[in-house]
């Protein structure tokens, strides 16, 4: 039944646009033969997944190619999809004409999965797979009633970005708990510069939102206009309307908070592991540090987003397919995959081989790991997510008060919900 709603909501258009799109898939191949151990047959395996900057896709030809060689009797058929990911994707599987592996973004993860278009993986792992060398809630993000659906290939924390002149400048010690953050932030604001440049988006608060004790989610419907989520989240509206320390980069003429940080408008941010590259690159004479999101009270939090390896449930092709997934999320296709930063890797064993838990700027972002708070909360977050967005930029923007637009927010979400 849940199958069947699924492809109703994707509607008639998607469904006639399935039979002349041209994905790959196990069902397409002639052969259905899983190759022979000896390399005399061949199997290809489909892989699709989105476009990347030029030295990722470098990396990952490089992984495949080092997997073809190891697996001599395997062909992989990289597609890269660069528009509209998941609805392509959608699309194929309802036409069954889905690759045999893909990236699955844990945030479309529980939708998806309770289609039950993503074979479960856990009858295909051996013992010299070391599921538990994965950080814990990035691994927990793909499973589901006990089952895992998929192995996450990478990942990024939140961590706080802070330019080291402009702290030294205004005597501001970097911030360890949320007061403190507050307070510099005060302090940092003077020469049309702001203290925080804030993302007002329930993507990059979701971890504060939840901070005080309250769920954002609950019994996968939206819970947030209560007193706890209310008094987690006020502080962004006030150091934005109060304060006047905080301030999103749109309204300083920027896109994001790696440019706002960049350009020098604001002393801190709270960005991911995609910052530093960015910054290197753009903005090369920046001096920054990076730490741990600022604990409210004495608990920590930060997010985490991942992306997982996750194989078509109706692929012809399972056995190769593994061999291709399991290598992707093994420990050497792993290191190849992170070994220049632009991701960090889910394993555990691979962070610390590579450096990355000692690293000066990724060493917070990997230590937060273990107690992030993954960006998947469901198959009705994307409705959640929309709702609130809209009526927390509304009061963001001091325009309406925070109470009435998170209890409006929620009662839109959960007529959608209910009237799935």
């Amino acid at each position: 039944m849940k199958r069947k709603k699924w492809l109703a909501s994707l509607g008639i258009t998607s469904i006639l646009a399935a039979s002349i799109l041209t994905g790959c898939s196990g069902s397409e191949e002639t052969s259905k033969d899983e190759g022979s151990k000896d390399g005399s047959k061949k199997v290809e395996v489909s892989l699709a997944g989105w476009g990347g900057n030029p030295t990722e896709e470098k990396l990952l030809k490089q992984t495949l190619s080092d997997f073809e060689a190891k697996h001599p009797n395997i062909d992989v058929k990289l597609e890269i999809i660069t528009e509209q990911y998941m609805d392509v994707m959608k699309t194929r599987l309802i036409g069954g004409k889905g690759p045999d592996v893909f990236y699955l973004d844990a945030f479309e993860a529980p939708g998806l999965i309770e289609t039950g278009v993503i074979e479960p993986l856990d009858e295909y792992v051996k013992k010299d797979f070391d599921v538990e060398d994965f950080e814990k809630p990035l691994l927990e993000s793909f499973q589901v009633d006990g089952k895992t659906y998929g192995f996450p290939k990478d990942y990024s924390t939140l961590a706080l970005f802070y330019n080291k002149k402009m702290l030294q400048d205004a005597g501001v010690e970097v911030p360890k708990t949320w007061d403190e953050f507050r307070e510099a932030a005060k302090k940092l604001t003077k020469d049309k510069v702001y203290g925080y440049g804030v993302a007002p988006e329930l993507a990059r608060m979701f971890w504060l939102a939840q901070s005080k004790g309250g769920d954002v989610v609950k019994d996968g419907k939206a819970n947030f206009a209560t007193k706890e989520v209310e008094e987690a989240i006020k502080p962004i509206i006030d150091m934005h309307n109060v304060d006047k320390s905080a301030v999103e980069p749109k309204e300083v003429g920027v896109t994001w908070g790696g440019e706002i940080f960049g350009q020098q408008k604001a002393a801190m941010v709270i960005e991911g592991n995609w910052a530093i590259p960015y910054l290197k690159d753009t903005f090369p004479d920046v001096d920054y540090g990076t730490a741990e999101i600022p604990a409210v009270g004495d608990k920590k939090s930060t997010m985490a987003y991942t992306v997982a390896y996750v194989m078509n449930a109706a692929s012809e092709k399972k056995e190769a397919a593994w061999e291709l997934l399991s290598y992707l999320t093994g420990k050497e296709g792993m290191e190849t995959w992170t070994s220049k930063g632009y991701a960090l890797p889910t394993r555990k064993s691979v962070a610390e081989k590579l450096g990355y838990d000692k690293d000066e700027l990724r060493g917070p972002l990997v230590a937060g790991a273990p107690y992030a708070t993954v960006w998947a909360e469901g198959s009705n977050l994307p409705i959640i997510v929309n709702n609130f967005n809209n009526q927390f930029m509304s009061a963001f923007l001091g325009k309406t008060p925070l109470d009435k637009a998170l209890k409006e927010a929620q009662k839109q979400a959960n007529s959608e919900i209910e009237s799935k």
